[in-house]
């Protein structure tokens, strides 16, 4: 479900953008914590095998589709390179944990779909600009794959291991009372289920490709969202 949530993000890689006059989705609440999720290592997922390309390999979902009996060995399977990879792969599994606790901060934001279309995917990000120097500004952006009818609001929750902010000036540090940071969540872009776009005007997506990439890269698991 997570990959079909996804599909229109990976296609909108290459395809333009086709925007739409307001995003009207309104930001209903927002907040962040620190937090201690289990993460899961991705050594230890079963993540697939890469395989010595073989003539029989190319045509074998075809033609097993179309011409072979019922369970016919996929000749994948008895490369040698594959066969390595799978020892190699059982002998790493045995050695490290499927999961692990990993200290981090946890980004929440409610959001409401004003419109008459549901939305499939959201970029948006949690911003902190240090109230004793404005121009220290930290962005924490995150891109999730969530559902929201018409007329719904639906909460997104992030992971990430980056805090509010890396550096903050001296005179933040010594006034203990005053305020650290405002903060504020705007939403970058949203996808929605009919295939159009809305993107903010001084948001730039071309910036974030590269994260998308290394985000989506992975297999998507039970979570809602991942940090760019």
């Amino acid at each position: 479900m997570r990959t079909l949530l996804l599909l229109p993000l990976l296609l909108s890689l290459v395809a333009p953008a086709q925007d739409t006059a307001d995003s009207s989705v309104a930001v209903v609440s927002f907040k962040w914590s620190k937090s201690r999720q289990v993460v899961e290592n991705l050594d230890a997922q079963g993540n697939a095998p890469v395989s010595a390309m073989t003539t029989a390999n190319k045509n074998f979902e075809r033609n097993a589709r179309v011409n072979d009996p019922a369970g016919r060995r996929d000749p994948n399977a008895d490369t040698l390179d594959t066969r390595s990879a799978a020892l190699e792969k059982s002998v790493q599994d045995a050695k490290s944990p499927a999961s692990k606790p990993v200290d981090g901060f946890a980004y929440r934001v409610k959001i409401q779909n004003k419109s008459a279309k549901a939305i499939e995917v959201v970029f948006w990000e949690y911003e902190f600009t240090e109230t004793a120097n404005l121009q220290n500004v930290t962005r924490r952006q995150f891109l999730c794959g969530a559902q929201v009818k018409p007329d719904k609001e639906r909460e997104l929750q992030a992971f990430s291991l980056s805090g509010p902010s890396g550096v903050v000036s001296a005179g933040t540090l010594a006034n203990k009372s005053a305020e650290t940071f405002k903060e504020r969540v705007l939403v970058n872009r949203v996808e929605y289920t009919d295939g159009t776009i809305w993107q903010r005007k001084d948001w730039n997506f071309a910036e974030v490709k590269s994260a998308i990439a290394r985000a989506t890269a992975t297999p998507w698991g039970t979570e809602m969202c991942r940090a760019l």
